[in-house]
């Protein structure tokens, strides 16, 4: 993102702007106002539009949808107006596989933002690839998706059309173990994950470390993602003597099982990663969940200076659901996706190619650019070179940020 004009901010909207609510109308297919004339460039989306995990969900494609309009306005790419389409996965692989083979099938879709979660990247990577599709996610952290599946000891890439601005579990969770022995002086973690790809994985990096550091694993435990009774492990919890619960998960199950495990008797904080850190969360773990922690990718959004212009056009475009933890990433995912486009159009007399799709894959390795987030670019793997994380904590019924920085391995 290049320097645009700043919208004025107020200090209520910087202050309140995780928790942003903004009233308005937008567009009800949440498609972007193209303008008129030119090329039309579609940049699809998906995400979890429906269901428990949609207030991510929401937040990453407003995003997009505010990166789409703010080209268009600013005439950005000359002779191209983007448009998006957004898809609901509803957080199910079968319909992330679904919703690729669509968006391939529609030749104006040069580029993907999504999915929110790793299983569902996984069920994706190989429809875009085959058909030379640019996809860039704001929010997926396994590792296995960049660098594969044997990525602790033998790195490879698996897709050359895969990228994210979001760093990986290999860093967060890692991140998330030296702040709990380190900062908050826990030494005894029971550890608890939902089975998923980015559950387990996220569960796996943290466990490893907190050895490593000294810390006692003192039990382990799966859940069922589609229950909310966790009194059984809530109970085992408390009788295992942890003084912190780490889940591998995501906010409608961590919100109960937090409010359960105090419920036992075990008044100790829960801790998860990028997963749990929703508003969402804080309302299901009501006034128990008071000093739960969890990580997220980059620097909190409304403290970062290159954002400021993000928080206030998002209010002045009235969406009506806040961007959530992803926002920034999705605005940033969306934007590398139209400098890709842009240095295209440049290099081919102003105008696409015939194989504008892998032109465009080639280009996004080489795009860099100073985004809401910080700067923006790729390694070979496809990863964001931005290792950034924070910290957050309950407090006062919000997330505040705890601490910032970067994993030391």
């Amino acid at each position: 993102m290049r320097q645009r004009s700043l919208i004025a901010i107020t200090a209520a909207l910087a202050a309140g702007a995780l928790t942003l609510t903004a009233c308005g109308s937008r567009d009800d297919d949440g498609g972007s106002d193209s303008g008129s004339g030119g090329t039309k460039v579609i940049i699809g989306v998906d995400a979890p539009l429906t269901g428990d995990l949609s207030a991510l969900g929401l937040g990453i494609k407003n995003s997009v949808d505010l990166a789409a309009k703010t080209a268009n306005k600013e005439k950005y790419v000359e002779g191209v107006t983007f448009e998006i389409q957004a898809l609901d996965d509803q957080a199910q692989p079968a319909s992330g596989q679904q919703n690729a083979t669509k968006l391939v099938a529609n030749d104006d879709v040069l580029g993907v933002v999504g999915p929110l979660n790793s299983s569902v990247a996984e069920s994706m990577q190989k429809v875009f690839d085959d058909a030379k599709l640019v996809q860039v996610s704001p929010a997926n952290t396994n590792p296995a998706l960049t660098q594969g599946q044997d990525w602790q000891t033998n790195k490879a890439r698996p897709y050359k059309s895969y990228f994210r601005t979001a760093t990986t579990d290999a860093i967060q969770g890692p991140f998330a173990a030296q702040y709990v022995f380190n900062d908050a002086k826990k030494k005894k973690v029971f550890v608890i994950d939902d089975k998923k790809t980015y559950g387990a994985g996220l569960a796996a990096t943290f466990s490893d470390e907190f050895e490593k550091l000294g810390g006692k694993i003192v039990g382990t435990e799966h859940i069922d993602p589609e229950t909310k009774d966790f009194s059984t492990v809530a109970t085992k919890v408390k009788s295992s003597g942890a003084d912190v619960v780490y889940y591998g998960g995501e906010y409608p199950q961590a919100g109960p099982l937090s409010k359960q495990i105090k419920a036992a008797g075990a008044k100790i904080p829960l801790v998860g990663g990028d997963g749990i850190y929703s508003g969402d969360f804080i309302k299901l773990a009501g006034a128990s969940g008071t000093g739960d922690l969890a990580t997220s990718v980059g620097a909190p959004v409304e403290e970062l200076p290159s954002a400021k212009e993000f928080v206030a056009n998002y209010e002045a475009a009235g969406y009506k659901e806040a961007y959530e933890a992803y926002g920034g990433y999705s605005y940033d995912s969306a934007w590398a996706i139209i400098e890709a486009v842009k240095a295209v159009v440049d290099d081919n007399d102003g105008k696409l190619p015939d194989d504008a799709r892998e032109k465009i894959t080639a280009a996004m390795q080489n795009v860099s650019f100073d985004g809401v987030t910080g700067k923006v670019s790729f390694d070979e793997f496809g990863d964001a070179t931005n290792k950034q994380l924070t910290v957050y904590s309950v407090e006062g019924g919000e997330w505040k940020s705890a601490k910032s920085g970067t994993f030391e391995g």
